[in-house]
């Protein structure tokens, strides 16, 4: 990781867990995301600017419609992502995670390129490493569980491998 980046990083990060930004996130950066989506056919995310991003194809976990969400991921050195379902700090949980508890077969899209994984939801063993390893990506980011009163829900992505014919 390049240091301007680093600097970026460091810059940004305190101001994503102001009340603020908080408040103004959940709404403004969906749009902001899909729009951008769709201008570079899922090539670039905004948020993927400052950390490695990607959009999760999940199906819903009550209605099984097919549902897209940009999120932050952190990869894990062996080929999986880790995700935490942090929702802005809010005090419920993302729907996104619901919908990987229901179905675990999902796919991802990383800078345009689209690919099968097996999400499982890490267990409390588990939890503090990869919280490390997030937090080495995004200072501060675990900060969001303790504001929203809750037990961040983090998955692992395992990649699928495609079928053999």
């Amino acid at each position: 990781m390049s240091r301007i980046v680093q600097g970026v990083r460091a810059l940004v990060a305190p101001m994503t867990r102001t009340r603020a930004f908080r408040a103004v996130a959940p709404a403004a950066l969906p749009p902001v995301e899909r729009a951008l989506a769709r201008v570079t056919r899922g090539r670039l995310q905004f948020s993927a600017v400052l950390v490695p991003s990607l959009v999760l194809h999940t199906a819903g976990a009550r209605t099984g419609e097919p549902r897209d969400t940009p999120l932050m991921f952190t990869p894990d050195g062996t080929g999986g992502m880790l995700v935490a379902g942090t929702a802005f700090a809010q005090d419920r949980h993302p729907a996104w995670t619901y919908n990987l508890l229901a179905h675990p077969d999902a796919e991802v899209s990383v800078r345009g390129r689209r690919s099968r994984v097996r999400a499982r939801l890490l267990g409390d063993d588990e939890r503090d490493a990869a919280w490390d390893r997030i937090q080495a990506q995004w200072p501060g980011y675990r900060a969001y569980e303790r504001d929203s009163g809750r037990v961040v829900r983090l998955f692992w992505l395992e990649p699928v491998p495609p079928p053999t014919l």
